[in-house]
Parts: C-alpha cells; sequence; structure tokens
C-alpha cells in the first residue's frame, strides 16, 4: 500500500489540462436521454451518469449497452425534487422508510434527507441502485451523487466511500484544494483524515469540480460563463458538471428549468466552444481514463 503524503505536498498528477464534461439525470425521462444520447454521438461530453430509481432508466441502460465504450456511472439518487415527476427508492420501504415523505416518494430537497434518513438507510438505498445497475449489465464507471447528498452531511460521505470501495467502483472524490478542504469544514467533515484514506486506498480523485447551475441566466451569459471557463482552466483533471435537454413537450414540463438546459447543449454543440477546447489544449477525459492513470483498482 502507497505511504500518504501529507496534504501541503499535493499536486495534480498531470500537467495536461484534463477535462471530464459529465452529464447529469441520465435515464430521469426520454427527453432527457435523448439529450444525452446526442450529447455522446457528437462528442460534447465525455460521461455521465445513470438515476436508477427514475421511470426512463432502462432505456438509458439499453443504450449504453449497445455502445459499451461509453463512459457512464450511477448517479446515486436520495432526493425526487420536481413537481410533475417524482421517483421512489430502489430499495423495499419498509428498509428505508427515513428515505421517504408522507407520499411515499424521496425527499424533495437534501436538507430533508440529512434530517430525517439513517446512515444505514441510505446504504441500503445506494447499494440497491449499484446492484440494479449490475442486474441490469451495467458496468458503472463511477459513483456520484444526486444533487450533492451524500456529500452533505459526514456519515453519508462514509457509506458513499465505503459502497464505492467495496463494490471497487471509483466514487466521485476530490483532491484537497483550498476550496475543498473549506467546502469539507463547512459541513463537518475532517477532509484532511479522509483524503489519507482516499489516499492509502488508491482512489482516483477529480482535481477541480465545476458544479455550475444557472437556470434564468440568458443564453448569451450562459455561453460566456461557459468559455471563460475553458480559457481558465488549470492543468490537472477537472470536470464540468453539465445539465442537458430537449425543446420537447415532455422535456418542458418535467423542469421549470428546461430552457437553461437546452441552451446548454446548443452551447456545446457549437463550433466556437469546440474551437476553445483545441486553443487551450484541453483534452477530453473520463471516468475510466481516471482510473487507469490512479491503476484502480489494484
Amino acid at each position: 500500500m502507497r505511504r500518504s503524503a501529507p496534504i501541503q505536498d499535493w499536486k495534480p498528477k498531470t500537467d495536461e489540462k484534463l477535462l471530464i464534461i459529465h452529464a447529469d439525470d441520465f435515464g430521469m425521462c426520454h427527453s432527457k436521454n435523448l439529450a444525452t444520447i446526442r450529447a455522446f454521438e457528437t462528442g460534447v461530453i465525455s460521461s455521465a451518469s445513470i438515476m436508477m430509481p427514475c421511470a426512463w432508466v432502462s432505456e438509458a441502460v439499453e443504450w449504453v449497452k449497445k455502445n459499451p465504450n461509453v463512459d457512464v456511472g450511477l448517479h446515486l439518487t436520495l432526493t425526487s425534487e420536481w413537481s410533475t415527476i417524482r421517483w421512489r427508492p430502489v430499495a423495499p420501504v419498509d428498509k428505508v422508510r427515513g428515505l421517504l415523505d408522507p407520499q411515499g416518494y424521496m425527499w424533495r430537497s437534501v436538507e430533508e434527507v440529512v434530517r430525517y434518513a439513517k446512515p444505514q438507510e441510505v446504504e441500503t438505498e445506494i447499494r440497491a441502485q449499484v446492484e440494479l445497475a449490475l442486474q441490469m449489465g451495467l458496468k458503472p464507471t463511477h459513483l456520484d451523487s444526486h444533487m450533492g447528498t451524500l456529500y452533505a452531511d459526514p456519515r453519508f460521505f462514509e457509506v458513499f466511500l465505503k459502497v464505492g470501495m467495496e463494490y471497487k467502483i471509483p466514487p466521485m472524490v476530490f483532491s484537497p484544494t483550498q476550496e475543498v478542504m473549506m467546502m469539507a469544514a463547512a459541513r463537518g467533515l475532517n477532509y484532511r483524515e479522509v483524503y489519507q484514506r482516499i489516499q492509502a486506498a488508491g482512489l482516483p480523485t477529480i482535481d477541480y469540480l465545476n458544479p455550475q447551475y444557472a437556470p434564468g441566466e440568458s443564453k448569451d451569459k450562459h455561453r460566456q460563463r461557459l468559455h471563460d471557463y475553458l480559457r481558465t482552466l488549470k492543468p490537472g483533471v477537472n470536470e464540468l458538471i453539465v445539465h442537458l435537454g430537449m425543446d420537447d413537450p415532455e422535456g418542458n414540463a418535467v423542469t421549470g428549468g428546461w430552457r437553461y438546459r437546452v441552451q446548454e447543449l446548443e452551447v456545446l454543440q457549437e463550433p466556437e466552444f469546440k474551437r476553445i477546447l483545441q486553443e487551450q489544449n484541453i483534452r477530453l477525459f473520463t471516468y475510466r481514463e481516471l482510473a487507469k492513470m490512479y491503476d484502480y483498482p489494484r
């Protein structure tokens, strides 16, 4: 086992500018699936993750199985936030009652999950989601967290690490940048100790995360923000989280932020976005490549 280096000695493993453009919410609805598939087929995203409790997950999984080289993980889901489309846990409800709101769906907010759910219930549910994916023939490249719920409580984060390492599927974890250390401290998490365990386990880490989501902004501002992000990208493994959608009746009914999602796909597909990627010597990257970089699992 490799000896852990002090956090102050941390630096990215590469001088390249590597960027995972990651689409959340695959499987949420048919419209979302169409947008994610289009983004993969046009080469504007390099990774995505599937929400196993959702109604259109079978369509998403079947497409991935027909395209086994795409980089797709699990968007471990503990909340159900929308008004017109809701979902329930994958695990038996009597095992995860703390995850259920009064209507029997998952809670709408992260705060409610933290307030009512027990760590054991969280573990039971995310294990059920992993097991369902494996039973359906999906081989996830990574695990991440819908709405960041698994990062919102130190107990949940411990469960997240435990399940990821047990299944040997890399959980989305981060290098100890100043920003990560501050966010972890705000959630009551001693990231210095956690990172030493991450190092000891050889887990791949994202160096810099941009979880951007700004519904309501104009398309011009949206475009400029993404272009500025590319022009200031740091060397190392970066991840840009995107939320994509199609301009159709289903997608427009599911979320009030549908215009933002439609814009995001349009901006990513514009020639100027691709030109800036090339100009800045940014290489699109995947979780599968990240695992190889860290020789994980060993």
